[in-house]
């Protein structure tokens, strides 16, 4: 039995290889795979490698290699109708019946698609062209460059309604498949006019499936439109709802980097991508579907949302927020990374550079994040009644999430908040340490830490964030020792969060003055210049033998090329800058945020001076970033390049 590729592709997808494998394999993480023992031979040393990135399975001892249904079948002796079926019915989807119409859908659908990639090549000939002139300039005025162009395989539909059909249909394209993979379109009035091409004027973005395939386009008008983007309409290849722009790209590079970004436009990923941010793809032209979260969750566990700095961009978050809840389960969620006030990808990026972009995703907010945010932004809350009814809207919104146990816990983790910002206080004005509201480290978020008089802080959302940063310095210091010596004051006056850090920094520094005592320049006595694993060495005898593994682990090293021990000291000077700099800030920035809450709770003009210099301090070191890059949304309208 035959069954359509697109259906045993979203069964592949559906399913996570190594928790299929696991039912019959003990398997252990290895950075992105997974090792066992192989269940095809006998074996005493671990050679089964799993990979759910790639999909496959393989055995460096007998060769055995395969993907999930191959592995059914083999383990469980069963044919491969046999093991899709049952594959089939652990994934959810129900097995397509072949019908004699089957054969005749699969060749339509080929049929759309060969005439969709005659229509690809034809644009990208109109944009070379000299006819292509005006839509060359308005993409170099953006700031792409030939390569990019060229990589997105743009093009151009130039204004006369008729040059595309008339080729195609030269090319022995029937004009009704013409018609339905949207590239032509009937007369409005329905009669029996001339077709007319769907694009005109317009810069044309291709648009692929997974597997590259042309499925659909986006133009973008050269000329005055009641539409400044429009997208090819709905066809048998082409749901709008499901598809991301570049999927098929962004899907090989987000297994390699661990991360994806969903930017908001067409622009906006290539901006990204030209800088060297490949993992990015965007919706077409309509606010985040279900099908589409997804879709980003089957790349990567935490997709990170990229929005623009304005009303439109908050909106949308809370858009893809609400709609990502009634899907939540455990190990799955949404980052949302927000830009200064009035920029976008591509302006931010023209305007500041790829550090500027890469500092704001590292400060995304977890989606508990914004739900509190949600909730609270811009709400009066000095009375009890409206203290309560906040109370309230957080259970609410906690009961659209559809696992039980994840809802629990996020309702958890915003009480806490709650509690925090608002102590119940006693009959005398103190608060009750007794109050059964009080506090609890949550279960999903940062611990809380102890403050002044016993109470407990707000939970830290960037804690874990911080503490990678400061991982990336540290890894960054012994792998490149250069650097101590040249920046030894601004190492010495650091504050690192994490006590087990503190005490390995002051190891670092004290072994690497040990260790050039007795010469110059960083030099041992036998003239060779102190390296990496003279550093090592030291901080193993010292008891970090722990430390050190998981600052060298591929946890740590994937979110910085630039510390790694194979680096250049060039790269690894710039990297250092941008770390100290970014956890200088993220000091300051919890320092303005503290004096804020300090305010809400002690309504006094010595608070409100507090607060003013704390924002003061933070604006003139983080020169063009606003005081809102704090723990809440931009505020006010922006523009859309």
């Amino acid at each position: 039995m035959a069954f359509p590729p697109e259906f045993l592709d979203e069964l592949r997808r559906r399913l996570v290889l190594s928790s299929v494998i696991a039912r019959q394999v003990k398997l252990q993480r290895k950075g992105k795979e997974h090792l066992g023992l192989c269940p095809f031979h006998k074996e005493k040393t671990p050679s089964f490698t799993v990979s759910d990135d790639k999909g496959f399975y393989h055995c460096f001892g007998c060769g055995a290699h395969g993907d999930v249904i191959g592995f059914v079948m083999n383990v469980q002796g069963l044919s491969f109708p046999e093991a899709v079926d049952n594959l089939a019915g652990e994934a959810g989807l129900e097995v397509p019946r072949q019908e004699p119409s089957d054969a005749a859908a699969r060749e339509k659908r080929k049929g759309l698609t060969d005439v969709l990639e005659s229509a690809a090549r034809w644009f990208e000939a109109r944009l070379a062209s000299p006819e292509g002139a005006a839509a060359r300039d308005y993409l170099t005025a953006r700031g792409l460059s030939r390569e990019t162009v060229e990589t997105f395989r743009l093009g151009y539909a130039p204004p006369d309604r008729g040059k595309l059909r008339a080729a195609l249909e030269r090319e022995g394209f029937d004009p009704s498949l013409l018609v339905e993979a949207g590239l032509v379109k009937r007369p409005e009035d329905g009669g029996p006019g001339e077709t007319r091409d769907f694009f005109f004027n317009r810069v044309i973005f291709p648009i692929t499936d997974r597997r590259a395939r042309v499925i659909a386009f986006g133009g973008r008008t050269l000329g005055e439109s009641r539409a400044k983007y429009i997208n090819s309409p709905e066809t048998p290849v082409f749901q709008k709802g499901r598809v991301l722009y570049n999927l098929s790209t962004a899907l090989r590079a987000a297994r390699d980097q661990g991360e994806l970004i969903l930017a908001e436009g067409y622009m906006d990923v290539l901006a990204l991508a030209q800088s060297g941010f490949t993992a990015a793809v965007a919706p077409l032209g309509t606010a985040v579907t279900e099908g589409q979260i997804e879709e980003l969750w089957r790349i990567v566990p935490e997709p990170i949302l990229c929005l623009d700095g304005d009303a439109a961009g908050r909106r949308a978050a809370v858009r893809a927020a609400e709609r990502a809840l009634p899907i939540l389960k455990p190990g799955l969620s949404l980052q949302f990374a927000f830009l200064p006030q009035g920029e976008d990808p591509d302006s931010l990026l023209q305007a500041e550079g790829p550090q500027a972009m890469r500092a704001r995703l590292e400060a995304a907010l977890p989606l508990v994040d914004l739900l509190w945010i949600k909730e609270t932004e811009g709400r009066d809350l000095s009375t009890p009644e409206r203290r309560a009814a906040l109370r309230r809207d957080l259970r609410q919104t906690t009961q659209a999430l559809q696992d039980r146990e994840l809802a629990e816990d996020f309702l958890d983790e915003l009480m806490a908040r709650f509690e925090a910002a608002f102590p119940r206080r006693g009959r005398f004005g103190g608060r009750r340490e007794d109050a059964p509201w009080q506090p609890r480290t949550s279960r999903t978020g940062p611990a809380e830490r102890p403050v002044s008089g016993g109470q407990l802080s707000r939970p830290d959302p960037q804690g874990r964030r911080d503490r990678r940063r400061e991982q990336l310095l540290l890894m960054l210091l012994v792998a490149h020792p250069p650097l101590i010596e040249e920046n030894w004051e601004e190492i010495a006056s650091l504050e690192l969060r994490a006590s087990n850090l503190r005490r390995f920094l002051t190891c670092l520094m004290d072994g690497f003055l040990a260790l050039t005592a007795d010469s110059e320049s960083g030099k041992h006595s036998s003239g060779r210049m102190l390296d990496t694993e003279d550093l090592r060495c030291h901080l193993r005898d010292k008891g970090f033998a722990g430390v050190l593994e998981d600052l060298f682990s591929p946890d740590v090293m994937v979110h910085g090329k630039f510390a790694r021990p194979d680096a250049s000291l060039e790269a690894a000077r710039g990297g250092f800058t941008h770390l100290l700099r970014e956890i200088r800030h993220d000091k300051m920035r919890s320092e303005a945020d503290e004096a804020g809450r300090a305010l809400a709770q002690d309504m006094t003009e010595e608070s409100l001076l507090r607060l003013r210099a704390r924002l003061e301090v933070l604006g003139a070191a983080t020169m063009q970033e606003d005081s809102e890059s704090a723990p809440s949304l931009p505020q006010g309208e922006g523009r859309k390049g």
